[in-house]
């Protein structure tokens, strides 16, 4: 199949006209050898061939996310809703925190003055915990933090 012709399957595939449809530039040899329309299917669902979004489908898109969020749907004060979550941010110290302790860096007492320090929002960031840890001549290394970020990744999937 010519590549004019599965630009001509594609647009019909997807709906739209031939002018929207892009290929990618590394994937053309695989294009053209496309033979039969299921071929050109499997291409659009690789993503090698796409459709541009269209003025209007932009403008729908936006105007989706606008609604529900008036004051009716709001909790809380504007400065409640600003930023990263009380939750979110413990939860990402509460995991550091239990790492070291499962690696033994941290003992029962430091761990739980640490722990009631997070719970009391005493800091605004996982950098600044380590931070304090290390004044406290708790030292974490780069490998070990790694170790800590992929178990963190692999706990809330």
């Amino acid at each position: 199949m010519s590549v004019r012709l599965a630009r001509r399957v594609a647009a019909e595939e997807l709906g739209r006209g031939e002018a929207s449809i892009r290929f990618r530039p590394e994937s053309l040899e695989e294009i053209g050898k496309a033979i039969t329309r299921d071929d050109v299917r499997r291409l659009i669902k690789d993503g090698a061939i796409t459709a541009v979004k269209t003025k209007r489908e932009l403008h729908k898109r936006r105007a989706r996310r606008k609604r529900y969020r008036g004051p009716g749907k709001r909790k809380g004060t504007a400065n409640a809703r600003r930023g990263m979550s009380w939750e979110k941010k413990t939860r990402a110290q509460r995991t550091l925190l239990d790492q070291l302790r499962r690696m033994g860096k941290l003992d029962r007492k430091v761990f739980r003055r640490y722990y009631l320090l997070t719970k009391g929002n005493a800091f605004p960031d996982k950098r600044s915990l380590l931070l304090h840890l290390s004044d406290d001549g708790i030292k974490v290394s780069e490998e070990e933090m790694k170790q800590i970020n992929e178990f963190a990744k692999k706990a809330y999937r």
